[in-house]
């Protein structure tokens, strides 16, 4: 009897109704995995999805906390998308976010403490975009210059940053008048993003949705989103064609950087008015997830990112509704990049069945 076998044949170009076929089954599969551990974990699924989704959006106060999660996620999904758009495989929104965060808090704290609103929110505004370019551009360099491997630098600065912000608030930076709490002093009122009635939902949510408008045009309309894109996915035809690539990997993850660090601008000035130990309880991370979820597409970002932003809240809730705990959310999260990254291969190749030997031969 002839053996039968299979091999993966690559598509030329993947088609958009096998990419959306692809990423919803992948969807479903991470929640079948979730409800199996659940199950096994003793709990009914289909209550816990229940509940995270009136923790989530069941009243106008867990919709507007939603919109709150979903403000950093989107500008961090932002910035890795642009990154990885260029074949650079930036992991260190995270770090990015806190230098924004770090560099915009110095503003109200010791730069401009008395300037009107006006001044201060775009000063601040600008100063997290340079912290995080900053951050971006140190591990672009160092892959221009010495070939060193993105993955890696970025992922180490991200503790680096951390740490820094951490020794900032205990130490020089730190409220005396806190009874020894790490974190600065309150910024002045000026500092303060703009809020929607009484809820923590503010104008970081429109800044975001902003970037994301002009993210998208660059990316479509213009000459530097066209040289991204041809570099990577061909550096060699690129440098043939005399773009600067060196110069495009600095510029890029700096750009990849400076999103992410508005994102740490917008949680200081919008939601903790102040520097604190934990800026962020791992956006950065997540922003992978949102990116690769939304294929890449700064549009789908919007969505995506609403999405498990309402994971994220949903999953929170459930510790006071059913006694879960909140590691519920990241648990699904960590199961949506697993099969996210294996359907890839479907997404890019098709199974064939190999004809048989014997088949072949007499062919």
């Amino acid at each position: 009897m002839p053996e039968i076998s299979f091999y993966l044949d690559r598509l030329p170009a993947p088609s958009l109704r096998r990419t959306i076929m692809v990423t919803l089954t992948s969807i479903v599969l991470a929640l079948l995995a979730c409800s199996l551990v659940l199950l096994l974990s003793g709990v009914n699924p289909i209550e816990v999805y229940r509940s995270m989704l009136d923790g989530s959006l069941g009243d106008t106060y867990a919709r507007t906390e939603t919109l709150v999660k979903m403000t950093p996620l989107l500008l961090t999904g932002l910035a890795v998308t642009v990154a990885f758009r260029m074949q650079l495989w930036n992991i260190g929104a995270e770090g990015q976010l806190y230098l924004g965060a770090i560099v915009s808090a110095a503003v109200p704290l010791f730069l401009i403490p008395d300037a009107r609103g006006m001044i201060m929110i775009p000063a601040m505004i600008l100063a997290g975009f340079a912290g995080g370019a900053l951050w971006g551009a140190v591990p672009g360099v160092l892959r221009s210059r010495f070939n060193a491997n993105e993955t890696i630098t970025t992922l180490m600065l991200n503790y680096v940053a951390i740490l820094f912000c951490q020794y900032l608030v205990y130490g020089p930076w730190r409220d005396k008048s806190a009874f020894g709490f790490p974190g600065t002093k309150a910024f002045p009122d000026a500092a303060a993003l703009p809020h929607w009635q009484t809820y923590r939902v503010n104008i970081g949510l429109l800044i975001a949705l902003g970037a994301v408008v002009i993210v998208a045009f660059i990316l479509r309309r213009t000459r530097f989103g066209f040289e991204l894109e041809v570099i990577g996915d061909n550096p060699r035809a690129a440098r043939y064609a005399g773009m600067r690539t060196q110069r495009m990997i600095v510029i890029v993850l700096a750009l990849s950087g400076g999103l992410a660090g508005v994102a740490g601008m917008i949680e200081i000035a919008g939601i903790g008015h102040s520097l604190q130990r934990s800026v962020s309880p791992g956006y950065g991370y997540t922003a992978i997830i949102v990116a690769w979820l939304a294929r890449l597409n700064p549009w789908a970002l919007i969505a995506v990112s609403f999405f498990l932003a309402a994971t994220l809240v949903g999953s929170d809730q459930l510790q006071t509704s059913m006694g879960l705990p909140g590691s519920v959310g990241p648990m699904m999260q960590g199961a949506l990049l697993f099969f996210l990254i294996g359907g890839e291969v479907f997404t890019h190749y098709r199974i064939r069945r190999a004809a048989p030997l014997a088949e072949a031969t007499n062919g």
